[in-house]
């Protein structure tokens, strides 16, 4: 794995000749999270996975119910826009303070306060009277929520090692990815069979099993908590005030309010100077972006030009499901395959982060292609097995393509991957919260031929140059690109 300069530095320098530097032990260190027994590692992986299905699943679920609620609360079709997308604003702002506070305080106590900050305002948008109070619980909710996008990469990278990142993805992801389109088929059939209320309070009560689970299951993941917690202890049993970790040191000196403004300002850094998380975000936000047009579209598309109910259209949104979870299964496995290849290829050499980039480029092309299939079937109104199969397609190589752009992102800051995360978020939300307001005019004025050969061909201008750019330039970029800490 590799290891930040300032981390490495201070480790180097002091560890031969400085018994008071407390690290983990090697090879083996049961406290290391990346030493901890598989079932472990699974059972943390699951509870982030189960938890990020619910939280996804909100955003979605009362889309099929819009019309409903804008007519009991007496809003606008803008208003009840609002209330659907100001969830995903709120995961944009999110991680940007979440992600660097669980790298201060650890993974553990910011999941399990997220968790209780989003049930709290989960139950409040289900007992909603005022379209006010519906729109505000609906921010501070996708708020909470939001800490999974930050905390997933970070738990990820502090369990897993490089050469198991692409099954423990994959396997992460499988739950997850069902929870934007599973959303509006479960809304769907509440909408017609009972209350929208009931869209908050059964998640709701999902929620609350999953923070007992939780609470029981996760255990803390962060290794330089783990390790400043081992130095306290040493300092509290031996009354020697000599031990410190790597983080302490580079801590020395500064005040509570610096750290934290420094942790906090962390993912905008990030984004604004480092070349690397550039890039990625571009490609990853577009890509996010497309992912919701589809989502906010598809009922439309079966309802006002299929003629079919609104149950019937939710169940295409398993199309979505499908193509993502059939992506993540074979990209994971796939993603290890070939990093395990180019070591072997490379013994010399230590593994690098771009090791993960050569699964990109087939898919920034291949994966355009869905887009102009579902388009141009759509257009034509033929058959909607065939509309489903370029959506299925679309979604398939597009995971496929988006895992190793994760990887890279994980290997490329270990100690900061969840600020790292939430730099990509910030724009993946913003572009999931407006993309969607433009979509239902561009396919009126285009129609969904036109509108996704655009969409499709700006996905190749953005999609191609990026990993041939990190492919070629990564390495040079990490090694001169200013600390993230």
């Amino acid at each position: 794995m590799a290891v930040p300069a300032e981390t490495a530095t201070v480790t180097a320098t002091t560890k031969e000749n400085d018994s008071f530097l407390v690290t983990f032990d090697l090879p083996f260190d049961a406290e290391n999270p990346l030493d901890w027994p598989t079932s472990r590692k699974w059972a943390v992986t699951d509870v982030l996975s189960a938890t990020g299905f619910n939280r996804i699943m909100v955003s979605t679920i009362m889309a099929p119910a819009l019309t409903t609620i804008a007519k009991e609360l007496d809003m606008t079709s803008a208003e009840s826009a609002m209330a659907l997308s100001i969830y995903l604003l709120a995961t944009a702002f999110g991680p940007l303070f979440i992600g660097p506070l669980s790298e201060i305080y650890g993974r553990q106590v910011i999941l399990h306060g997220s968790s209780v900050w989003f049930l709290v305002w989960n139950i409040v948008c289900g007992f909603a009277k005022t379209k006010e109070v519906l729109i505000a619980s609906r921010f501070l909710a996708g708020f909470g929520a939001s800490s999974i996008y930050a905390l997933a990469g970070g738990v990820l990278g502090d369990v897993w090692r490089p050469e198991q990142r692409g099954r423990s993805l994959g396997i992460y992801l499988l739950i997850p990815l069902l929870g934007a389109a599973v959303g509006p088929i479960i809304g769907g059939f509440m909408a017609a069979r009972t209350t929208w209320r009931w869209m908050f309070w059964s998640t709701s009560i999902f929620q609350v099993v999953m923070i007992v689970v939780s609470l029981a299951t996760f255990r803390e993941t962060f290794g330089p908590l783990i390790l400043r917690r081992r130095a306290e202890r040493l300092r509290r049993e031996t009354g020697d005030q000599r031990y410190y970790t790597a983080s302490e040191w580079l801590d020395s000196g500064r005040s509570t309010f610096k750290k934290l403004g420094r942790a906090l300002s962390r993912p905008l850094r990030l984004l604004a100077f480092h070349p690397i998380i550039q890039v990625a975000t571009i490609i990853s936000a577009f890509n996010y972006g497309l992912l919701y047009i589809v989502l906010s579209t598809f009922s439309d598309l079966w309802i006002q030009y299929y003629h079919q109910s609104v149950e019937i259209s939710g169940l295409h949104y398993l199309a979505i499901a499908g193509g993502e979870v059939a992506g993540s299964q074979l990209g994971g496995p796939l993603m290890d395959f070939l990093y395990r290849r180019r070591q072997a290829k490379n013994v010399n050499a230590n593994p690098t982060p771009e090791f993960r980039i050569p699964l990109m480029f087939p898919c920034v092309i291949i994966a355009p292609l869905g887009m102009l299939w579902y388009g141009w079937m759509a257009q034509y109104r033929l058959h909607w097995a065939a509309v489903d199969t370029g959506v299925f397609f679309f979604m398939f190589v597009s995971q496929i393509g988006g895992m190793p752009l994760t990887a890279y992102i994980i290997d490329s800051y270990p100690d900061h991957t969840s600020s790292a995360m939430a730099a990509t978020q910030f724009a993946k939300s913003l572009t999931a919260f407006l993309f969607p307001l433009f979509a239902p005019r561009m396919y009126s004025v285009l129609g969904y031929g036109w509108a996704n050969s655009t969409l499709a061909f700006t996905g190749l201008l953005l999609g191609i140059p990026a990993p041939v750019l990190m492919w070629k330039f990564g390495a040079r970029l990490r090694a001169k690109a200013a600390s993230s800490y």
